[in-house]
């Protein structure tokens, strides 16, 4: 005999129970864990997943100032602002916004991965970054017994 059980999805924002995560950047490479990040925003790890509801969790991401890039890309990889007027392009090397504002990198590695649709901001905004270890988001991350 077959058994059949019935697969619940949520209908609504209200029914989604989201939880949250701490992810550790130190002597991780960019390119592996940017993808693993946009996967938890998505909520693509629950089993109810529904490409049409925003169903992610919540991601801390601390010590981003010791993240890894491979092979040359931390001396050729540049970062550009464009400001909308002429001559207003701006350009910095990696290693340049690594140590001014290192969670911009992971940011952009992070947006890029995320689906470009009306859920992204939302997404991304559930996106938390600290550059080294002291973050305010402790209570929220204990686990709970």
């Amino acid at each position: 005999m077959v058994n059949l059980t019935k697969t619940t999805t949520p209908i609504s924002e209200t029914e989604i129970k989201r939880n949250w995560h701490l992810i550790d950047l130190s002597g991780v490479i960019l390119g592996r864990i940017a993808p693993e990040i946009a996967k938890l925003l998505m909520g693509k790890n629950k089993v109810n997943y529904v490409s049409y509801l925003d169903m992610g969790d919540h991601v801390v991401v601390i010590n981003a100032k010791k993240i890894v890039v491979t092979g040359n890309k931390a001396n050729v990889k540049e970062y550009n602002h464009f400001s909308g007027y002429p001559g207003g392009l701006s350009t910095k090397s990696f290693n340049d916004v690594l140590a001014t504002n290192p969670g911009r990198i992971i940011k952009e590695a992070v947006s890029g991965m995320l689906p470009k649709n009306k859920h992204r901001q939302k997404r991304m905004a559930r996106f938390y970054i600290f550059a080294n270890e002291n973050h305010p988001y402790a209570n929220k991350l204990k686990v709970k017994s």
